[in-house]
């Protein structure tokens, strides 16, 4: 059987083209697994994989003694296409992976990268009698692949900010009503209440006859503290914005059709993992994040001002050639920090002579990261792409 990776990066299918129609077909040719999960439908600039790591942690730990399943699905991957379906917090297997992704690209020819497996993914979890499906958008909301599903359990929107602006739109309102696309009739809608799109965000939702619920912010107390209700817990993902994520999760859960209660939560919390956001090697003095455009690295300088303001750091920085790097940049490049520019291996991976001289004259090349890691004892951060920490850190 051809494997599942040489199918979604043929040159044919590995591309955006945005919009339903194909991913529709394919569903209904496949009997519409989609009609039989509930979803928790989650779009937004940035936030969306914590929002749904959180999620996911906390659902599976409710059901853990249960035979329900929670369904995961999320992009991109940092080693395998198999990290982007998971039930139970268990990656798909190779050989399912292979297995669905065939049907899936057979059901209809034109389809796209994502959209082979969007499909792969509602099949997956129909047969594997998943109830509850955490669902990631790839791109915007309005033309993604997964907003073909009918009416989700609750649709929720994280921070909007400018990226992907030349399919998205160039302003913060255009922005906005594509992620806001998500957006079904009479179906509830959460939001934290900084979110800059949130005009635009209920305005959609009243044409459609659908709430919004605005999440209270909760702020971290300390590194790795957060106060719900009067009760401090501990909570697994640093950086203060996580605070905000986390109220968006905890909104969510009044609108399930079920309770989770202060030991799960907690449970929950000490526990979830997300691998490159803000990921912490106190020992080895390396943090590694996967901020990939200014919103994010403005927030990456934020959390290192607050917490490592006394230490001199190295950044280690690459990116992919659509991103706006500049501004990147700009928000790094500080007269008392080091800074490496990285070409990694990937397509469309930002190469050095792409760079502006005003830049290039203030930054250093490197070929070996692993070498600056070795002897560097300053703090040391690498960030820009979660492609590139998922080269560096390969397991395999």
């Amino acid at each position: 059987m051809q494997s599942a990776e040489s199918i979604l990066t043929s040159k044919n299918k590995f591309h955006i083209n945005l919009g339903l129609d194909r991913t529709l077909d394919a569903l209904e040719k496949l009997g519409n697994p989609q009609k039989y999960l509930n979803f928790i439908h989650i779009a937004g600039t940035n936030g969306k994989g914590s929002v749904c790591a959180v999620l996911n942690e906390i659902l599976c730990t409710h059901f853990i003694k249960s035979n329900i399943k929670i369904g995961l699905y999320t992009s991109p991957h940092l080693f395998s296409y198999c990290e982007r379906i998971k039930i139970n917090g268990e990656n798909i297997s190779q050989a399912d992976l292979n297995k669905y992704i065939k049907i899936a690209s057979d059901s209809q020819s034109e389809l796209t990268e994502f959209e082979i497996l969007t499909v792969a993914a509602f099949l997956y979890f129909k047969e594997k009698n998943v109830k509850y499906v955490i669902l990631e958008t790839g791109l915007g909301g309005r033309y993604d692949s997964t907003n073909v599903i009918e009416k989700p359990l609750c649709s929720v929107i994280t921070t909007i900010d400018f990226d992907h602006t030349a399919r998205l739109g160039n302003s913060i309102a255009e922005i906005a009503y594509q992620k806001a696309g998500i957006i079904k009739e009479n179906s509830p809608v959460v939001v934290g209440k900084d979110n800059l799109g949130i005009d635009i965000i209920k305005s959609c939702a009243s044409k459609l006859k659908s709430s919004v619920f605005v999440a209270d912010n909760l702020e971290k107390d300390g590194f790795d503290n957060v106060t719900i209700n009067g009760k401090k817990y501990y909570f697994a993902l640093l950086g203060d914005y996580q605070a905000k994520n986390l109220a968006l999760v905890l909104e969510v859960l009044k609108h399930l059709p079920f309770n989770v209660n202060q030991q799960t939560l907690e449970l929950a919390l000490k526990n979830v993992k997300w691998r490159f956001r803000l990921e912490y090697d106190k020992e080895k003095k390396l943090l590694l994040d996967g901020a990939h455009n200014p919103s994010g690295i403005k927030t990456l300088r934020e959390f290192l001002n607050k917490y490592f303001s006394n230490e001199k750091k190295t950044f280690i920085f690459g990116c992919l050639n659509n991103k706006d790097y500049e501004e990147m940049l700009k928000e790094l490049l500080c007269p008392d920090d080091d800074l490496y520019f990285y070409e990694f291996d990937y397509p469309n991976a930002l190469k050095y002579n792409q760079l502006p001289l005003n830049i290039k004259n203030r930054i250093q090349k490197t070929n070996n990261p692993f070498e600056i890691l070795k002897k560097c004892q300053n703090l040391k951060i690498i960030c820009g792409s979660l492609y590139m920490l998922g080269k560096l850190f390969n397991p395999r």
